[in-house]
């Protein structure tokens, strides 16, 4: 059965974004290094999605990357440049939207845009099958938690600190729910945690 999944990077100090993220600053400052364990392989042909790294981390990656969909919130959508219409290997997207974006995404046929979360994800799993869905963004994420339509919890910890700008959750829950740690696993600069929903 498929699943939700938030897959973001962060630093030890909780942040998912440096100070003054905008555009052509989209991960803020020093907000880069948050995704350096990445973007060790070579880009591919999939709106700038990275190559393979290698070991743990390309492992990870190739989880991410099997996703049957995509969700997203309109900011990460917009910095993202759109991906280009295709996130990877043509799979739907998903994008939580109440306004109307620009014409070019008219010719982006992968790309659906959604005024509700529980809905966009609930049409993303239908469109995913059996492969799970990737959940991109911090008000994705809390909206989908505070829905109970996200499933799953992927943090990438990054050894740095950025000192300042955005935090994964930023604004409190009214129920928080438990999680449970599925899984640790050491990848070069990176320690990736997975954890489960409990609603």
């Amino acid at each position: 059965m498929s699943s939700s999944v938030l897959y973001m990077s962060m630093s030890l100090d909780g942040f998912v974004a440096g100070p003054n993220e905008g555009p052509g600053n989209g991960l803020g400052d020093g907000g880069m290094r948050l995704h350096e364990w990445f973007f060790e392989g070579e880009p591919t042909e999939h709106g700038g999605v990275p190559g393979r790294p290698g070991g743990v981390n390309g492992e990870v990656m190739d989880e991410l990357m099997a996703t049957g969909a995509v969700v997203s919130g309109r900011t990460t959508f917009e910095l993202a440049g759109g991906w280009g219409g295709d996130h990877h290997d043509g799979v739907p997207v998903f994008i939580v939207s109440r306004g109307e974006l620009g014409p070019e995404v008219a010719d982006w046929p992968l790309v659906t845009f959604v005024d509700d979360v529980a809905t966009a994800i609930a049409r993303a799993k239908e469109g995913a099958g059996d492969r799970d869905v990737l959940v991109h963004g911090v008000t994705i994420a809390h909206l989908a938690l505070a829905a109970g339509v996200l499933d799953e919890l992927q943090i990438h910890l990054v050894p740095v600190l950025l000192g300042g700008g955005r935090h994964l959750f930023e604004q409190p829950l009214a129920e928080l729910p438990e999680l449970e740690l599925t899984r640790v696993r050491d990848g070069r600069g990176v320690t990736h945690l997975r954890y489960r929903v409990h609603r």
